[in-house]
């Protein structure tokens, strides 16, 4: 993939300060083009569909949503505890507005937690489902390929 001036706009978005205080790079010295692709060979090498990452991820923030801020068993293996804030978040590829809704997805195999859970939000899981894009390391958000595969069982 080449470091197209969308992707250069996308990054020159994702900096500290400019749509979050973090922003979405974290610690990662890398461009977003090189994150992107790396996390792309990373999910071929542990068998992870993009879709069915998101789809997964989608189905159990909408359960947790159900628990109005309660930790919610979903399935006998996840409990998500969801929290929303006021106000939006925008993409940093310019192509959405989202809500601050997040989601705590803790693995629990037979209703007990082993430690193991992800972060995710509606504009994480924009970015994943339309960028292929998780974050770079460090970042609040980052969802390790490895992590995924573990916690939501694929």
């Amino acid at each position: 993939m080449k470091m197209s001036p969308e992707y250069k706009k996308a990054q020159d978005n994702m900096q500290p300060g400019v749509i979050t205080a973090d922003g979405f790079l974290g610690d990662d010295n890398r461009n977003i083009v090189d994150i992107i692709e790396a996390d792309e060979e990373e999910f071929t090498r542990l068998g992870l569909d993009f879709d069915e990452v998101v789809d997964r991820l989608r189905y159990l923030l909408d359960e947790g949503r159900k628990g109005l801020g309660e930790p919610m068993t979903i399935d006998g293996k996840w409990i998500v505890t969801t929290t929303e804030a006021r106000g939006h978040l925008a993409s940093p590829f310019e192509d959405g507005i989202f809500r601050k809704v997040n989601a705590d997805i803790q693995h629990a195999p037979g209703g007990n937690p082993d430690g193991k859970t992800l972060l995710v939000s509606d504009l994480a899981l924009h970015l994943i489902e339309k960028n292929h894009f998780l974050q770079g390391r460090g970042a609040p958000f980052r969802m390790e390929p490895e992590m995924i595969k573990t916690v939501l069982e694929l």
